[in-house]
């Protein structure tokens, strides 16, 4: 029983040791990557909007496919509907999503783009083709504005220096001051910074709206649409302090472009704060038709049909298959491992298996022309004994014993002829040898 308790002890031990190695969570100063997907409930998610309208009994749908496979089906109607979309994605666009969506907003819907260009939330701090995507879908482009976080540096007084070292001084100042701002710029603020959009003006859009709030993680970096060659855009609201544009509508054919230059602004977080929901209220209100509907794109911040984590995570089958194996595991640990390994009790041996064993050794080691001549010595002995011959003569008897009456004279010229062939370091059968000098003896004491 004792052994069994420090079995299972061991047991969880391990266990425990497991889920220490690989069921970590993050440590404290990791920054969990929160994207804005409407299955997210964090602060950067979009599930507090889509319940919100939901519950208004405003149609939402989570899409979860490709949109050139989305612009085929029927549902919802194919006009007045409303995409809302957050940029960075963390998942590319193809070409022919590029024409399926550009064609569906024409039709007569409504994209609204929740582009982080001049907050930077946790899930937008970096990604290389933030600007490509933002042009490939919206027909803008966009440039550096004023008013970002990392203001170039102020020269310095210039030092005395000897002539031919001012330039080298001041390219290694540059390159510091340049190595500074990456590093502020890729590390996360101590607290969120917080950004307030402001109407420039009357709009259905801002109907009822006084501000607006969004939220940076990490410094923010000011931009601005640049106004394209074949069109025209609004510009609908600023960034209280440096005046920077924020917030731009631009028609397409039947169907509007909503660009928000702030990522966070319907966010968990920032949903319930100043005028956001009224906001999000006049878009939705002013784009979404009877039996349209609010259409959430997820496929792109990486939620797909193919796997849904939260889904995997939620299903009880997978608690009770785990639930099973542990149960089986401890089953096979307690009941059917050894837990005392059985003492064997071996007798001691015997004289038989001695001989044998040391037979073994010396047939291993024993040259066989050695052991027949050994066996000559030994027969030979015996002989001059039974004869009372001179133990000191070393001749064989060979003589002797052809002459013996009860002895073959054929055995004893097979003997003689091995005997030659032992002391002529030539190999000897010693089993057919030994069978003839005990034959012969048992002739000799007859």
């Amino acid at each position: 029983m004792r052994e069994r308790l420090i079995t299972l002890v061991c047991a969880v031990g391990a266990l425990a040791v497991f889920a220490t190695l690989f069921l970590r969570g993050a440590g404290p100063d990791a920054h969990p990557v929160m994207r804005p997907t409407t299955s997210e409930r964090g602060a950067d998610g979009l599930m507090a909007a889509m319940t919100w309208l939901r519950e208004e009994g405003i149609p939402t749908r989570s899409v979860r496919e490709r949109f050139d496979n989305f612009a085929l089906r029927r549902e919802p109607p194919a006009t007045g509907n409303l995409l809302v979309m957050a940029l960075p994605a963390a998942m590319p666009y193809t070409r022919a999503e590029l024409v399926a969506l550009d064609a569906w907003v024409r039709a007569g819907n409504t994209l609204l783009v929740l582009a982080a260009l001049c907050d930077r939330p946790n899930w937008a701090r970096g990604s290389a083709m933030f600007h490509t995507d933002l042009q490939a879908l919206t027909g803008l482009e966009v440039a550096a504005g004023r008013g970002g976080s990392l203001p170039p540096p102020q020269p310095a007084e210039p030092a005395a220096a000897p002539a031919g070292t001012a330039a080298p001084q001041a390219a290694s100042h540059e390159a510091d001051d340049a190595g500074a701002r990456l590093l502020e710029a890729t590390r996360a603020l101590a607290q969120p910074r917080r950004h307030t959009l402001l109407p420039n003006g009357s709009h259905a859009y801002l109907r009822g709206v006084a501000a607006a709030t969004a939220w940076s993680d990490y410094p923010p970096q000011t931009w601005t649409v640049v106004l394209p060659y074949d069109g025209f855009v609004l510009s609908l609201a600023r960034q209280r302090g440096n005046g920077a544009d924020v917030l731009w509508v631009r028609d397409l054919s039947a169907g509007t472009l909503v660009l928000s230059g702030f990522g966070s602004l319907f966010s968990n977080r920032a949903l319930g704060l100043a005028d956001n929901a009224r906001l999000l209220a006049n878009i939705v209100s002013s784009s979404v038709r009877p039996g349209g509907a609010v259409l959430f794109d997820d496929q792109h911040q990486g939620l797909t049909t193919a796997y849904d984590p939260a889904r995997f995570y939620r299903d009880a089958r997978l608690y009770a298959t785990l639930a099973v194996l542990g149960a089986l595991w401890f089953t096979w640990v307690l009941g059917g491992t050894q837990l005392r390994l059985h003492q064997a009790r071996r007798s001691a041996p015997r004289e038989a298996e001695l001989v044998r064993a040391t037979g073994g050794f010396l047939a291993r080691v024993l040259r066989p022309p050695a052991a027949a001549r050994r066996m000559f010595e030994h027969f030979f002995a015996r002989v001059r004994e039974r004869t009372r011959r001179d133990r000191r003569d070393a001749e064989p008897p060979w003589e002797w014993l052809k002459q013996h009456p009860r002895l073959a004279r054929a055995d004893v010229l097979r003997l003689q002829e091995w005997y030659t062939d032992a002391y002529a370091e030539r190999r000897v059968p010693l089993t057919q040898l030994h069978n003839l000098i005990v034959h012969m003896e048992r002739q000799l004491a007859a």
